[in-house]
């Protein structure tokens, strides 16, 4: 059973910095697409952005680019999230996802395609 557990974030003002982590167990991640997604109050979840199996290959929603990082240490079985510049704009409850799906992903950006979740991580930013 996979098991997907997060820690880091809380609370910043604005412009400050946080990193999230995402550690998985009961499985090996080397071999799969990972990616963070966001809810925000009264909203739904949101793309934030994924990351391929490697690393090598990583996209963000519009409203992250230049500020987020997604990261992978395949040899730690953990994913990361580095965010810089943060807005208030940036609240929201932040999960990490996986999917072991033998098959290739219709649509990296959508929830649906995730097989596994994290518990979620609150990130508050105030100005």
């Amino acid at each position: 059973q996979v098991q997907l557990v997060q820690s880091g974030g809380g609370s910043v003002q604005v412009g400050g910095s946080l990193r999230l982590s995402c550690a998985a167990s009961g499985r090996t991640i080397s071999t799969y697409l990972m990616g963070w997604f966001r809810q925000a109050p009264g909203k739904e979840r949101e793309f934030v952005t994924f990351i391929n199996w490697s690393g090598t290959m990583t996209h963000y929603a519009d409203s992250v680019k230049g500020r987020f990082t997604v990261s992978r240490d395949n040899a730690k079985n953990t994913m990361y999230l580095q965010m810089n510049s943060l807005r208030p704009e940036d609240t929201a409850v932040y999960y990490c996802a996986l999917r072991t799906r033998s098959h290739m992903a219709v649509d990296n950006m959508a929830w649906s395609e995730y097989d596994h979740w994290g518990q979620g991580t609150q990130v508050t930013v105030s100005s």
